[in-house]
């Protein structure tokens, strides 16, 4: 049984990026894009002046991140505060999805995506159904996935989902500063020991808090990092062009961007609660 628990079957799906050749040989075939498949990434959705603004496939990618990142942690954060072992069994579910979407060539770089994805599923599972009292413990708990992102890119696999998870825990770890530098950690311990009934002023002193000429100053800041961490990465000549092999960072972008969004919207609903 391969590390993480994952069947071997899912563990030796993977695919060459442009002409390198992924060893060792996969037991299952392993996916070779076709000319139609390159072809199909290297055209430009669309191209302005010199630039090209990536294909049809990385702008699919870039918006699933967006997606994973932004729409079900609204579904989670309710599950593992009144269900926590449904959301933690969930993952499985996650890793079926993840390892049947890999066996199809169609579907190798959604699969990839979603075994990212698991890995957050996972570690949001763990972290706010029981030890979520201990804002200290938030990213270590995290960051439980990265052995599996250095076992995989030790055999270059899953970039794809990777980077993803990547993107997804720098988001988290820059939204983390943000508590530690505004001081907004106490509110954290209080919010997660009262009941949901007496959270409302918890809710308002942090609020208060964070418009702030510190806090407000430390958000945009912040918020500068997160833009630049996220749109670098898509002015690199391959990357921008969305060749095959540098699709991974696409995903990276569309995890990190979106943190900015999810902050916003928790922002909104607390502001306005």
């Amino acid at each position: 049984m391969p590390p993480w628990g994952i069947p071997g079957g899912c563990v030796n799906i993977c695919y060459k990026c442009d002409s390198e050749l992924i060893k060792p040989q996969p037991i299952v075939s392993s996916y070779t894009p076709s000319p139609i498949d390159i072809a199909d990434s290297l055209q430009a959705f669309p191209k302005v002046g010199s630039w090209w603004l990536g294909s049809a496939r990385a702008w699919q990618l870039f918006a699933i991140s967006v997606f994973l990142v932004s729409v079900p942690v609204f579904i989670q954060a309710p599950l593992v505060r009144l269900l926590p072992w449904i959301s933690l069994l969930a993952t499985g579910g996650w890793l079926a999805l993840s390892c049947w979407l890999l066996s199809r060539p169609s579907t190798r770089l959604l699969g990839d995506v979603i075994l990212g994805f698991t890995l957050s599923w996972l570690a949001g599972s763990l972290y706010w159904g029981w030890l979520r009292w201990e804002p200290f413990l938030h990213l270590p708990v995290e960051a439980i996935g990265l052995p599996f992102v250095w076992w995989g890119f030790r055999r270059n696999w899953y970039k794809v989902g990777n980077f993803f998870y990547l993107g997804s825990l720098f988001g988290t770890a820059v939204t983390d500063l943000y508590f530690y530098v505004v001081d907004l950690i106490p509110h954290w311990r209080q919010l997660m020991q009262v009941d949901s009934s007496l959270a409302l002023p918890i809710f308002q002193a942090a609020i208060a808090q964070v418009q702030t000429p510190w806090g407000i100053g430390w958000a945009i800041a912040l918020g500068v990092v997160l833009l630049v961490a996220g749109l670098l990465p898509l002015s690199i000549q391959g990357v921008r062009v969305a060749r095959y092999s540098q699709l991974h960072w696409w995903t990276f972008a569309g995890a990190v961007l979106s943190t900015i969004l999810v902050d916003s919207l928790f922002w909104l609903t607390a502001s306005v609660v």
